[in-house]
């Protein structure tokens, strides 16, 4: 596995050497050098500088030139502006930088340096409930963030905290006791999805009738509660039957979401059910919780409710229930002191975001989270509907998940089936990719706007062919395919010793970004960023592809295979970062 320096930070490296030498009274400046569209990299630092050395700019960049001396990566350096400094990298530099990225398996992509542990909480769904659109992007944000987390070398540690606890477990609980045969499958080998789903919807429909209309039902229901929190072996049984059919369901959604879910990363609110008691007793002992009226509360100077008193975090309620938040503090000490995570990442909707502040800062208070360990809250807006509102059926019903990608993948199969002009896919690799189309679509709409902002669910738009949209990208990984396809006995192969055509330049320069795009990403917690260098990388290509022949009209061998190195590390490149974002990229469309 060999690291390759990208050439931004060749080049940013020797600027930043010819600053120490030209201008030693300066220390270890920063160039602070970009890409521009009036050279290849554009350096800036030198006007900051100038004003703290109180110098001429044009005179400090002057010299800075003069020190950087010739070199095999430095074609031009031209100093423009108040100070600007334009610099354009050779085609060899270029060429060369490319030949080393392809070499390896992970395009020349470093591991961070000092990984550490990271527990992403994400794809929370309730038992025995549908999965709706809402919990859509939750998934599909975490899973991207655990995949280019793990690529960059982190331990990841995957946590699905699923609403499993509660008081509406006591009323299907009892009615399943006084209707044993309600979850039974006959003589079915294979219980479906949605079989699953429809048994448990019935039931708490039933369930809730009989709760609302008979007051001995709703007594009874109210003591199983108590039963289930002490632990009782019929009641926790029966518990344990609709968690598991829950899960035939979860699965079968996440199968078709194309995301691995393991039974393991499944630790729902009861699995922190016996921390609680410790959880408040510790926070009550070190003053960070007060009893307030019997509960037992956290108050903070900033959060003021409508009528301008403080509005607490209640840990535990005057009638001795726990809150959400004495789960969530739980979950927080078992991550950090037995998982040993420095880094949780919550991907939760916005609206929840004062309930995780409170939550993070009463942890903080508690000295669970500290400047070795830090909590974040990865938010995301609400999926919205064409006419911009929250995302409804007609009806006014929350939209079922399952429909949503059902639809999708239908859309997404009549395109595949559409341009499959010559008949040369099989059925059932048209209904194979359309799944991949489809499902890539709906990840890709979602991924590739910020995660903070609310986005419209279009579904025409998601799968057209124009656009940024993933179908366009697997459009140009397909292309590529079919073109080294047919190049026949030419083979990719680099050629530094030739000049570049602008489009090839731009192309290559963009392909040596990935590595610092995705650095960049895994950072900040910010998937749209990937999505955004990917559809570049495609427009980028795609001109590429316009202006320099790659096998039509034939150009001179070396040529050709030179430009069919670009293609295949283009290639490379899209299909490594698609599937970073969980999208699968088909070999032929």
């Amino acid at each position: 596995m060999a690291s390759v320096p990208s050439l931004a930070s060749t080049v940013q490296q020797r600027l930043a050497d010819a600053l120490s030498a030209a201008l030693p009274e300066a220390g270890s400046a920063d160039p602070l050098l970009r890409r521009s569209d009036r050279a290849d990299y554009q350096a800036n630092g030198i006007l900051a500088l100038a004003k703290k050395l109180k110098g001429n700019p044009r005179e400090l960049a002057t010299k800075v030139v003069d020190a950087v001396g010739s070199s095999d990566v430095l074609k031009e350096i031209e100093v423009s502006g108040p100070g600007f400094l334009n610099i354009t990298v050779t085609d060899q530099a270029i060429t060369e930088t490319l030949a080393a990225r392809a070499a390896d398996a992970r395009l020349g992509i470093p591991q961070a340096a000092n990984p550490g542990t990271t527990v992403i909480d994400y794809a929370q769904p309730n038992v025995a409930k549908e999965m709706h659109v809402g919990h859509l992007r939750s998934a599909v944000i975490g899973d991207a963030m655990v995949q280019i987390l793990e690529f960059t070398g982190e331990t990841v540690i995957r946590r699905h905290h699923i609403g499993d606890w509660g008081t509406q477990y006591g009323m299907l609980i009892q009615y399943l006791i006084e209707h044993p045969h309600e979850l039974d499958h006959e003589g079915a080998e294979e219980v479906t999805g949605e079989e699953a789903m429809s048994s448990l919807d019935r039931i708490y429909k039933a369930s809730r009738a009989h709760f609302d209309s008979d007051e001995e039902f709703k007594s009874r229901a109210r003591d199983r509660v108590v039963a289930l929190q002490a632990g009782d072996p019929e009641t926790r049984a029966h518990w344990q039957r609709f968690v598991d059919e829950s899960k035939i369901y979860f699965y079968s959604v996440f199968n078709k979401l194309d995301m691995e879910i393991r039974d393991a990363d499944i630790v729902g609110e009861s699995g922190y059910n016996d921390m609680l008691d410790e959880t408040c007793r510790l926070l009550e002992e070190s003053g960070v919780a007060v009893r307030s009226e019997g509960a037992l509360c956290v108050f903070f100077d900033d959060v003021k409710g409508p009528d301008g008193n403080p509005t607490p975090l209640i840990v535990k309620k005057s009638n001795g229930g726990y809150g959400y938040a004495a789960t969530d503090l739980s979950a927080i000490r078992d991550r950090v002191q037995n998982l040993k995570a420095d880094t949780l990442i919550y991907v939760v909707d916005a609206r929840q975001s004062l309930h995780f502040k409170m939550v993070f800062e009463t942890a903080r208070r508690a000295g669970w989270l500290n400047d070795e360990v830090k909590a974040v809250q990865l938010a995301f807006g609400t999926v919205l509907g064409k006419d911009g509102k929250p995302f409804k059926t007609r009806e006014g019903e929350t939209v079922r998940l399952v429909d949503l990608l059902d639809e999708a993948i239908e859309r997404a199969t009549a395109v595949v089936r559409e341009k499959d002009v010559q008949n040369q896919l099989t059925e059932e690799e048209i209904a194979e990719r359309g799944t991949q189309v489809g499902i890539g679509a709906i990840k890709y709409a979602d991924l590739s706007t910020s995660a903070a902002r609310d986005y419209k669910f279009d579904l025409d738009q998601m799968v057209s062919l124009n656009g940024d949209t993933s179908v366009y990208l697997q459009y140009a990984y397909a292309r590529i395919q079919s073109i080294l396809r047919k190049a026949g006995e030419v083979k990719p192969a680099a050629h530094p010793e030739l000049e570049l055509a602008a489009a090839e330049r731009a192309l290559g320069l963009h392909l040596d970004q990935f590595g610092e795009t995705l650095a960049e990403v895994a950072s900040s917690y910010e998937p749209h960023k990937l999505a955004a260098y990917l559809y570049q990388l495609a427009s980028l290509y795609t001109t590429f592809y316009d202006q320099c022949p790659v096998i039509k009209p034939a150009p001179p061998r070396e040529v050709a295979e030179n430009r069919l190195f670009l293609c295949d590390l283009t290639a490379r490149t899209l299909h490594q970062g698609m599937a970073l974002l969980g999208i699968r990229t088909p070999e032929r469309l």
